[in-house]
């Protein structure tokens, strides 16, 4: 018989693909920033407004 090596799967549970990604800096920053967070709450009800006013279709 030949080898089997190439049939083989390894599976490996904790390897560094198993964790979530680590946030760059501007991330961590964008997070914190008070004017973007009112910003995007801002969007956010809009969007909810619109469906409640227009309905779901």
């Amino acid at each position: 018989m030949g080898h089997k090596s190439h049939l083989t799967r390894i599976t490996r549970g904790y390897t560094e693909f198993s964790y979530a990604p680590i946030p760059t800096k501007f991330t961590k920053f964008m997070r914190k920033c008070i004017i973007y967070q009112a910003w995007r709450w801002i969007v956010l009800n809009i969007k909810i407004l619109r469906i409640v006013a227009f309905g779901h279709s």
